[in-house]
């Protein structure tokens, strides 16, 4: 039970959704953008860590899952695109230390 002036549960979740989205479109900015920078600078062949900054950029972001829901039918959680924006990192680690 809640205090007659704290805040409640329903502004908490709304406060909190609406920091994961700050936080999707920040991650969206700095790695997708980032990524886009380094394939600028470095050019996209041979693969570099652009390619898989780009893909974590687009998959954390907040207009993919709406886009994704829209076109293919099919909700993706903030958890999913987290998780999937961190698998693209992690392959791109991997990968490089094989490309080398």
């Amino acid at each position: 039970m809640t205090a007659p002036n704290s805040p409640g549960p329903d502004l908490r979740g709304r406060a909190l959704s609406i920091a994961a989205e700050a936080l999707a479109w920040t991650w969206t900015l700095l790695a997708g953008g980032g990524g886009l920078v380094l394939l600028v600078t470095r050019g996209p062949w041979p693969p570099t860590n652009g390619w898989f900054a780009l893909f974590s950029g687009i998959a954390a972001c907040p207009l993919t899952a709406k886009l994704f829901l829209h076109y293919v039918g099919v909700p993706l959680s903030g958890r999913t695109r987290f998780t999937v924006a961190l698998l693209f990192i992690v392959a791109g680690k991997i990968a490089l230390q094989f490309w080398r």
